[in-house]
């Protein structure tokens, strides 16, 4: 009685009935008013905290407060949408509505007017460089709240790409361990990402609680750093382990890592004064190897922190992992971007899943396996609003200076198109981005559970701070909800021997 409708995410059909009854013509005015609802609650702390407030004031921060769990592992994956891989699993989550033909009752218009439904692709092999997850493709494709702008989207930034390619989907046919590993574990069907643009802000998020006004994956801005620091910065002031582990050369030692790592952040500034525009680009967007590396002033002090792939594997089998880590595909081989083959990184991910859910801590181990933004991909459930993580708005290509957007036009189109489109409104982080897929695995899982409160990359936050009982970073990781209610913490582990899970398309090193 008196729930607001992301309160009432946590009964499941319930929220479902609210969303059905406010997506009607006008229902979308009735659902924003009641979300502003909820969010002016949360902002007057009866959901949330301050930042800097800890979970149990009484306590010192850094106490642990869930002592059943002793490892946390993110596996962060790339630019897919809830539809898009999980649209058409059957019988657990709000995947496609379904047509007398069993098809996804779903559809677009493009700029003619004409629909485009949605369909499966035939190839898991992706389009180059379409769609576009950009910042100014993602607010054409959200088009104020209906979600139906994927295919003129692709139309206007990419206009050589074929417009239907937003619209596709896979099936089980083509990820069968994803679809197994969401049959099994508790799935989160609203998992959010966290603003509605590319890599480098969603995150920042996941590790800050603010994207700090960066609103693409250029360098031009990269360089700053949020006040409260990165939930990293927070886990070594009080003496919790935690590492990035990502794929690197196994002979390149640590020292040269990170000698080379200096040097490339020199070149970086050098470039950053006028240098090489287009090189500059193209280094940077290849250079992101690792999730800490999204705030590279603070990178000095985590190269500590920063392990290769082969570690983890060696982590994980000895039950040697830290309190918190962060596992980081290989982004140019198997992240799951495009043109990449998806089932090059569903391998990847069913290899580190096992390994886990087989080592020697898994006893003691919660996994979530999640996606940074949606790649583009259509998704038909339309972001909520979000609390605002601080007064930091988003800053658009060169601050809106129109004679360097005409110096920089030739070496970067797209990105200049993009600045010259966005208004002040699109420049706040007041909504969350479209739904990513994402599962909850640890043997304190809930059988048979679909979490649909909603949840975004922030929650993360939020579970690390209600576990060791640390302040939140931002207003945004204060007011989020944690997924801790996909586990049973009082009884015996449900899945404390591990589940045998479908294999992937492709063996993990066999390509």
């Amino acid at each position: 009685m008196g729930r607001s409708p992301l309160t009432c995410a946590t009964r499941g059909p319930c929220v479902k009935r609210c969303r059905d009854v406010t997506r009607g013509e006008g229902g979308a005015i009735v659902w924003e008013r009641l979300e502003g609802y909820e969010l002016r609650r949360r902002a007057r702390g009866m959901a949330g905290l301050r930042p800097g407030q800890r979970p149990e004031p009484s306590l010192p921060a850094g106490t642990d407060r869930l002592p059943q769990i002793e490892h946390i592992v993110v596996l962060m994956m790339e630019n897919h949408s809830y539809d898009n891989y999980l649209g058409m699993l059957r019988g657990r989550g709000e995947g496609f509505p379904l047509g007398a033909d069993g098809q996804p009752a779903v559809s677009n218009p493009g700029a003619d007017g004409e629909p485009v439904r949605a369909h499966r692709l035939l190839s898991t092999v992706q389009h180059l460089q379409a769609p576009s997850q950009s910042w100014h493709a993602s607010h054409l494709q959200w088009r104020h709240g209906t979600c139906q702008g994927f295919v003129a989207s692709t139309q206007t930034v990419l206009p050589d790409a074929d417009p239907a390619v937003g619209m596709g989907y896979w099936t089980e046919a083509d990820i069968p361990f994803y679809y197994g590993l969401a049959r099994t574990f508790p799935l989160a069907d609203h998992w959010f990402s966290s603003c509605l643009g590319p890599t480098f802000p969603n995150r920042r998020f996941l590790i800050a609680g603010t994207a700090h006004g960066l609103i693409d994956d250029l360098p031009f801005d990269l360089l700053d750093y949020p006040p409260a620091g990165t939930i990293f910065d927070m886990l070594t002031r009080h003496g919790i382990s935690w590492a990035n582990y990502h794929a690197v050369p196994g002979d390149k030692h640590m020292a040269r890592r990170y000698a080379h790592h200096t040097r490339r952040m020199a070149r970086r500034r050098l470039q950053r004064m006028g240098r090489a525009l287009r090189s500059v680009t193209q280094g940077v967007q290849k250079d992101l190897q690792f999730t800490a590396n999204v705030f590279p002033l603070g990178i000095a002090r985590y190269m500590l922190h920063v392990r290769g792939t082969d570690q983890f594997f060696a982590d994980a089998d000895n039950g040697t992992l830290p309190s918190f880590s962060i596992v980081d595909p290989d982004f140019d081989v198997y992240s799951e971007e495009n043109p990449q083959d998806i089932r090059k990184g569903e391998s990847f991910a069913a290899e580190v899943i096992n390994r886990v859910m087989h080592g020697k801590g898994w006893p003691r181990t919660l996994l979530i396996w999640v996606y940074d933004e949606h790649g583009g991909y259509h998704d038909h459930v339309p972001p909520p609003a979000a609390v605002l993580p601080d007064d930091v708005a988003g800053r658009s290509l060169a601050g809106g200076q129109t004679w360097l957007h005409r110096l920089l036009r030739p070496f970067f189109p797209s990105a200049v198109d993009s600045a010259e489109h966005q208004t002040e409104e699109q420049h706040r982080y007041d909504k969350y981005g479209f739904r990513v897929p994402a599962v909850i695995v640890s043997p304190y899982a809930r059988p048979d559970y679909v979490c649909s409160e909603v949840l975004d990359h922030t929650s993360v936050l939020k579970l690390l701070e209600e576990k060791w009982n640390l302040p939140a970073l931002t207003a945004r990781d204060a007011a989020a909800a944690s997924p801790l209610g996909a586990l049973d913490l009082t009884g015996p582990p449900a899945f404390l021997d591990p589940p045998s899970l479908p294999k992937p398309g492709l063996t993990w090193g066999s390509w």
